[in-house]
């Protein structure tokens, strides 16, 4: 399998040359480039196409939340995993919903780093501890709007996966709940995020909960 080709975005130069170190010691991880600003981001993104950009949210030129925008409407297939500091509600779900895969934090240690990279680059949805505690309090809560007809777009079984998804369940996960294949929901999985229009699980995960799903 080739090394998962990594584009480091933030401008604090310390950290950069900490994880471009850190990347560089790890044979399945090469770092083709570096940003410190969000349309240095962009810019190289639709350059060297890499399959993750690890964006930090504070920079200057448009931030990371403009990046991750921008880079939505741009040509490129690459996933965004945010690290950064920020920690709340505001930060973490624009994030998600502008098209991030995962969030984690400056203070993971090396090993959850390369996890998430790994994840991402696989295309699952990745958090660090504290976000993905802070994301079952908030699915866990009660939904403020009925469910209705949400997604009519969705049929019934995707409507079905949808609702697991949002409850935080991983395709296995799903396959022995509802007795079907891991094929089938990987298909179903990506029907439902073509349909909605969302870059993955998480982005899902969320308009299902606005929806009332749960």
């Amino acid at each position: 399998m080739p090394p998962v080709r990594v584009l480091i975005a933030d401008d604090h130069p310390l950290f950069r040359k900490g994880l471009r170190t850190l990347l560089d010691s790890m044979p399945q991880m090469t770092v083709i480039g570096e940003a410190t600003s969000g349309q240095e981001a962009v810019e190289q993104a639709v350059a060297l196409q890499p399959d993750v950009i690890l964006l930090d949210l504070q920079m200057p030129a448009g931030g990371g939340l403009g990046a991750i925008r921008e880079l939505a409407q741009r040509p490129t297939n690459s996933r965004i995993l945010v690290v950064t500091l920020f920690d709340d509600d505001e930060s973490v779900f624009t994030a998600l919903k502008a098209g991030a895969r995962g969030y984690v934090l400056k203070d993971a240690d090396e090993a959850e780093m390369i996890r998430a990279i790994q994840a991402v680059a696989e295309g699952e949805a990745i958090f660090s501890p504290a976000i993905a505690a802070r994301m079952m309090h908030y699915f866990a809560a009660p939904p403020t709007v009925r469910a209705g007809d949400s997604f009519p777009e969705l049929t019934e079984r995707e409507r079905e996966i949808l609702t697991l998804i949002a409850r935080g369940y991983a395709n296995a996960q799903i396959a022995e709940e509802l007795t079907i294949s891991l094929k089938t929901v990987r298909n179903h999985a990506s029907s439902i995020f073509n349909k909605l229009q969302v870059a993955g699980r998480a982005q899902a995960a969320i308009r299902a909960r606005e929806a009332g799903l749960k």
